[in-house]
């Protein structure tokens, strides 16, 4: 006989009718694979007459939030409003109610997730939070159970949809960011007020849930570091296709072996062409994670979305109503948060690769002026590409590409750059990131 768990759902929007679709239609496949007999019982938004594309029985909607916390008979609780403060108080209150908590809050994970885990430890309960990152690709359950014999040694993710769409569609169409992100917002992929995915701080949100997770610290939100798209350029674009690199918004967590420090970034980042990560196309995401038995690893598939998100909600119900959830948070242990800060390695220090665009005026010692100032920071240069642009008579873009150097050389480089006379406009700078190829022996 199968182990029956009731189930109450705190916000009904697109992820929340989801959840309810697939716990209502699907529970006899849930059954028979997991043994666990999942019943909804109440579902509460404040929103109780905008009509959803499922039809609830009669009583279970409501606007009265003492339906799911006071009702003793629900041991798993769904939360599903986003944000960070009322859902932070909502969820404080599930724990305390006695409740296991399962979230898709990804902003509520990363920043108030240390004292959520305090709160829940006090009252023997558990929070799943598998659909906080990349939608209805597994990768939290990856990390903490499939790669758990692994010291991970590197993350890189495409994390946010709708950065990709955007980035895929200008790369593919020629267009530029205003254009690609109006498609965006056309085909629902970008909401009416896209600042919290194109400024970075949606990925910076996952990277931080996953980092925790891949090196077993106290890693905030705060720690990590984040750019946007906002400033991308068609041209840039192009030149760096024309160099075999793509453009990503790329989440990138790397630990260096030597020193067990972390650099934890998120910004736009030109990849080679034949890297795996260069062919995700759309509002799809992937992340490839370097463990340092197994090698890369690479998870794919869609990072938003009713049904995808509402997938992953589900599956953290099933593992909490099997124990398996509760084990995995109790087992957890994170390095204290005074160790885990001694461990962050700052911007400033990062060493990679450079791409810079610079405007310049037509004429007798240009080159020369910049590549001294780059030699004057210890920056050598790769490669320069120069053509002459029709639209500008006497101005030309010049596209240079460094060796490896740290990010404080280039940052005071390039402030000497753009204060020269022959310089018309504030310099493009973006990463190169050489992600390493799987050098694991059998």
């Amino acid at each position: 006989m199968a182990n029956k768990v009731k189930v109450g759902i705190v916000g009904f929007g697109t992820v929340g009718t989801g959840v309810a679709k697939i716990l209502l239609e699907n529970n006899d496949i849930i059954k028979s694979k997991s043994g666990i007999d999942v019943e909804l019982v109440s579902v509460v938004d404040m929103d109780t007459t905008t009509p959803r594309p499922l039809s609830l029985p009669q009583g279970m909607l409501s606007s009265n939030l003492a339906d799911v916390i006071d009702n003793d008979s629900i041991s798993i609780a769904v939360e599903l409003i986003g944000g960070t403060t009322v859902a932070k108080d909502i969820v404080i209150e599930m724990l305390r109610s006695g409740k296991h908590v399962v979230t898709a809050n990804k902003a509520l994970i990363a920043e108030h997730g240390t004292e959520l885990y305090k709160v829940a430890r006090e009252n023997n309960r558990c929070i799943a939070f598998e659909a906080s990152t990349c939608g209805g690709t597994p990768v939290i359950g990856a990390l903490r159970t499939g790669l758990a014999a692994n010291q991970v040694n590197a993350l890189y993710g495409i994390l946010n949809g709708t950065c990709n769409f955007i980035l895929s569609n200008m790369t593919d169409n020629d267009i530029d960011f205003p254009t690609a992100l109006k498609q965006a917002q056309e085909k629902g992929y970008a909401e009416a007020d896209p600042t919290l995915d194109i400024n970075g701080a949606d990925t910076a949100h996952k990277l931080t849930i996953l980092s925790r997770i891949a090196f077993g610290r106290q890693i905030e939100f705060s720690d990590v570091y984040f750019e946007g798209i906002e400033n991308t350029s068609i041209v840039d674009i192009r030149y760096g296709r024309d160099m075999g690199y793509t453009l990503k918004l790329l989440a990138i967590a790397e630990r260096d072996p030597e020193t067990d420090k972390i650099s934890l970034r998120v910004h736009p980042a030109f990849i080679h062409d034949d890297h795996p990560l260069a062919q995700i196309e759309g509002p799809f995401n992937a992340v490839s994670v370097i463990g340092h038995a197994v090698g890369q690893t690479m998870y794919y598939g869609r990072g938003a979305g009713m049904l995808p998100t509402a997938s992953a909600v589900v599956a953290d119900i099933i593992e909490v109503a099997l124990g398996n959830s509760e084990k995995l948070f109790n087992g957890q242990t994170l390095q204290s948060r005074e160790e885990t800060l001694e461990k962050i390695d700052p911007i400033e220090n990062l060493t990679t690769r450079f791409y810079v665009r610079v405007m310049a005026k037509e004429q007798p010692g240009v080159v020369a002026a910049y590549s001294k100032i780059l030699g004057d920071h210890n920056i050598s240069i790769s490669g320069v590409l120069q053509r002459e642009e029709a639209e500008h008579s006497n101005i030309v873009p010049v596209v240079i590409a460094t060796n490896a150097t740290k990010q404080k050389n280039m940052t005071a480089a390039l402030q000497e750059i753009t204060d020269l006379d022959v310089i018309t406009e504030t310099s493009t700078c973006i990463r190169i990131v050489d992600i390493p190829e799987d050098d694991i022996e059998d």
